[in-house]
């Protein structure tokens, strides 16, 4: 697998940065993993606009998903080789009705699902091209999921967004490679079932035996410094910060 990181900020865009989205690649199959503010433009220097087999949305807040509007405008209205054929979408339940809601102005109710073929998301294993994925339901305020990738013997979860949840710890149980989020400052901010800081990421990643951690999903207003050098004190194993371009080969 390949794991390119596309976007990584959290809550909003940085200056450096559009929010979360990931793109993984395996025999010639290209599945994202989000699609927030900003991401589409940076998509385009990694992938073609329609180049994409598959999207997972981890959950329906807006820097995860809201680049969908702007994707519905380039598969819906593309007059270069005709409207695209419907694209596997998974995401948590009323992932049409959001994006439709969202977007305030689409030409009839249905037409979100004329160019994305939706498929709800709920904690199971299934299958996506050539990867096996395993869903777990992750601990914050709106349905949320976090995501493990498997291909050819090798593992990437991505955490989407979550406070301490056991069921990522197990997920994450020897990944290759665990993209976390660590939106949170150790002793700033202290909101249960919302967003991990980098202590907590790094000893999730501990106990769950990940060989690799990557701290992603750090808002601006967060120094990411301080979230590394937290994660590497409880976590020994190595561990670095998601950053757009970033690619990785598992």
């Amino acid at each position: 697998m390949k794991l390119t990181v596309v976007g990584c900020s959290g809550s909003f865009p940085s200056a450096e940065s559009a929010c979360s989205s990931y793109l993984v690649e395996a025999d010639g199959f290209r599945l994202l993993l989000d699609m927030g503010n900003g991401a589409l433009g940076e998509l385009q220097r990694h992938c073609g606009l329609y180049d994409l087999d598959a999207i997972f949305l981890s959950h329906l807040h807006a820097d995860h998903c809201i680049d969908m509007c702007a994707y519905f405008v380039a598969r819906y209205y593309r007059h270069d080789g005709g409207r695209c054929a419907p694209l596997p979408v998974y995401g948590p339940e009323g992932t049409e009705h959001r994006l439709t809601t969202a977007y305030g102005d689409t030409p009839s109710a249905s037409s979100m699902s004329e160019v994305f073929d939706f498929h709800t998301v709920k904690p199971s294993t299934f299958e996506i091209g050539p990867f096996t994925v395993h869903t777990e339901r992750v601990a914050h305020p709106v349905e949320a999921y976090a995501i493990r990738v498997e291909h050819d013997g090798r593992s990437l979860v991505y955490s989407g967004d979550t406070g301490v949840s056991p069921a990522l710890e197990e997920l994450a149980r020897d990944a290759d490679l665990f993209l976390c989020e660590a939106a949170f400052t150790h002793g700033k901010e202290s909101i249960p079932d919302l967003h991990l800081n980098g202590r907590e990421a790094g000893e999730t990643a501990a106990r769950a035996g990940a060989r690799r951690l990557v701290l992603t999903h750090i808002p601006p207003w967060t120094d990411p410094q301080i979230n590394l050098a937290d994660a590497r004190a409880v976590y020994d194993g190595p561990v670095e910060l998601a950053a757009p371009g970033t690619t990785y080969e598992l």
